[in-house]
């Protein structure tokens, strides 16, 4: 038969492989790394094992190399059940669960005696690379459900079995490396050898299928890539993210601190982190006034009707916490668009009064699991950057586009690269399909006005309405689910929003729902992360430090140190009876800009010798002097956007 193999025509014999295929054409070096193969038979594509014979009505077959997303993700699937097979082999007692490839690497759920340790995973890894270099094949077969069942059964799988049972066909697949089968669709890599280039990472607990009614099991995590050198670059990031781990910095720079026992999931914020954050909020409220929006605040307690007739109670509830006041329910609000709805019908609206902008930073609760909780970047009370926007339908994709270009700038501003993605209708949503579709055109047509790239996410907008959403990269190339925008028909006909159009009748407006920071705690862990804890100058909660030499020179730099304070610069003055050296290590580890030190000279000229965090050296300059610099250091990052610097 005549099929085209990576878009080059050959005759294959009817017998052959996908992989026999892929070999005629192919070099032996490329093919080497060649993972499963792409088949197209009636105008859909699959992937498959290289071992699957070519069907008879498939018209193109082509490679998946390791190197490539999908091959990757077969990679690390397949790396998992080479994981399997040595925890079995190594601790035959152990059952298995489940075991995914996961963005970055793989895991695998066990259920023993006990978890496992740091000595276990040397012993499970060594034993993995026992078994790639052993490269032994990757097996499929169908079989009957009965016969899975027995197989399972046999060795005591009751977790396999009971993930059987929720399979709807008839047959099941399974896979075999060595002595493990596992239940599988796969597809997988043609042996184990591939899996040489891997990584164990860290043992985590995880309950059977997220349920914390069920049994704890023992999850390993790890990585694969496709050879050596990738793998060690990763190795090398994770080492540097560990280095930037904002719950590390966030106690080495005094910001935050968080007490389980106390409040888990609730941030106590310190002074230097307090003052982190209170100049990000000044500066966002300046910016959102000078753009036009209106500051409000709506109350954290709304009665449970409330919630029930904007379909929070129904979609949400899970997510929200309540209290009983007067013999009525309340809702803690998880996100503040009912109450500046409310806000919104204070007053009978225009045309000429619309847009309506409403700004809020408000505090929101949101009840999250404890396993998932993390740092800054999981928690169950933050502050959301929240607005909405209530506009007619006409003025809706300007408004989306003002919205895109303020994310925009933001991402500017902290030097971020971002991606954008459009979230389409999911199957629990409300409203109706005319609603959704003017909804989801004014996003695509925003977006693309902007002259942004974007992806489609088929089936994860919000309950109410579709969204966009801006995942933004960091400093090492990590993504961050960010900004959100939304458009929503729904609420503002269940609470019943209108205004007065220019024809004198009432008519129904369109609100946009937005986030730019998504919320601030999280906002401030990633910027925490993206500068390794070296803010910008501008946001730096200790801009100058002055480290005397001698306690001669107390005086005169205390002085210097007020003088500097009435210019609008935040510095402190370091007077113990330290020796230099060890002030000035101390200072370069806050991560303070501006050290700037007084001797004896100094302290006579009323100069300081200026440093600089990264160890620069800038000479004497007096306070006037230093302060003009610092002024012209925060104000360069607003200067290349289009945003003003106004924080003296």
């Amino acid at each position: 038969m005549n099929v085209r193999i990576d878009g080059q025509e050959i005759e294959a014999d009817a017998k052959a492989t996908c992989g026999d295929a892929l070999k005629q054409v192919l070099s032996g070096k490329k093919f080497k790394t060649v993972v499963a193969a792409r088949i197209k038979a009636n105008d859909s594509w699959r992937t498959v094992d290289l071992s699957e014979k070519i069907p008879a009505d498939c018209s193109d077959v082509e490679p998946v190399y390791a190197d490539s997303p999908e091959g990757l993700a077969i990679l690390r699937h397949s790396t998992a059940h080479v994981m399997a097979c040595a925890v079995k082999k190594l601790f035959p007692a152990a059952k298995v669960a489940i075991g995914p490839a996961i963005e970055n690497g793989f895991y695998y759920d066990f259920d023993y005696e006990r978890p496992f340790s740091p000595a276990d995973l040397e012993a499970i890894e060594a034993e993995m690379g026992n078994i790639a270099k052993a490269a032994l094949p990757f097996t499929h077969c169908k079989v009957a459900k009965g016969e899975a069942a027995n197989i399972f059964a046999a060795e005591d799988e009751k977790y396999k079995l009971e993930l059987l049972d929720s399979i709807g066909d008839c047959e099941a697949g399974l896979y075999t490396c060595g002595d493990f089968t596992d239940l599988c669709r796969g597809p997988h890599v043609p042996h184990t050898g591939f899996a040489a280039a891997s990584k164990l990472l860290s043992v985590a607990g995880a309950y059977w299928r997220g349920d914390e009614k069920n049994a704890m099991l023992t999850r390993i995590y790890g990585t694969a890539f496709a050879d050596r050198h990738a793998l060690d670059e990763h190795l090398k990031a994770l080492e540097e993210a560990k280095r930037r781990d904002h719950r590390k910095l966030g106690r080495e720079l005094a910001f935050f601190d968080f007490e389980e026992e106390v409040a888990p999931g609730m941030v106590f914020w310190l002074p230097r982190g307090m003052l982190v954050r209170t100049i990000i909020e000044d500066f966002w409220r300046k910016e959102h006034l000078r753009r036009g929006y209106e500051i409000v605040q709506g109350p954290q307690l709304l009665r449970r009707e409330t919630w029930e007739k904007s379909g929070h109670y129904e979609h949400y509830r899970d997510n929200m916490y309540f209290t009983r006041i007067d013999e009525n329910e309340y809702g803690i609000k998880p996100m503040n668009c009912i109450g500046h709805m409310l806000i919104y019908r204070h007053d009978l609206r225009s045309y000429r009064d619309l847009p309506q902008r409403y700004f809020e930073l408000g505090i929101v609760h949101r009840h999250e699991k404890s396993g998932v909780l993390h740092g800054l970047l999981r928690v169950r009370q933050f502050t959301q950057d929240d607005a909405h926007i209530i506009c007619a339908p006409a003025q809706l994709e300007d408004e989306i586009l003002r919205v895109i270009h303020l994310v925009r700038d933001l991402m500017g501003l902290f030097d971020f690269r971002f991606r954008v993605a459009i979230s389409t209708r999911p199957e629990k949503s409300i409203g109706t399909d005319e609603a959704w579709e003017l909804a989801t055109g004014a996003l695509v047509k925003a977006v693309e006005k902007a002259g942004l790239s974007y992806e489609i996410n088929e089936g994860d907008g919000a309950f109410y309405g579709p969204k966009i959403d801006v995942s933004l990269l960091d400093s090492l190339g990590r993504q961050w689910q960010c900004s959100t925008i939304q458009v929503d028909f729904t609420l503002p006909e269940r609470f019943d929003l209108e205004y007065v159009g220019q024809d004198g009748e009432r008519h129904r407006p369109v609100m946009v729902h937005r986030a730019i920071m998504g919320s601030v705690e999280r906002f401030i862990g990633v910027l925490i992360e993206h500068f390794a804890g070296a803010l910008p100058t501008w946001l730096a909660p200790e801009q100058a430090r002055l480290l005397t030499v001698t306690s001669v020179c107390d005086a005169a730099a205390s002085k210097m140190r007020d003088e500097l304070l009435k210019m609008g610069i935040r510095a402190h003055v370091d007077v113990r009876n330290e020796k230099l050296g060890f002030k000035v290590r101390e200072a370069q580890l806050a991560k303070i800009p501006y050290i700037l030190v007084v001797g004896e000279k100094e302290a006579q000229s009323g100069t300081m010798a200026v440093r600089l965090r990264n160890g620069d050296n800038l000479g004497q300059k007096n306070p006037a002097e230093i302060a003009e610099i610092i002024r012209e250091d925060c104000e360069k990052p607003f200067k290349q956007g289009g945003m003003s610097y106004s924080f003296s």
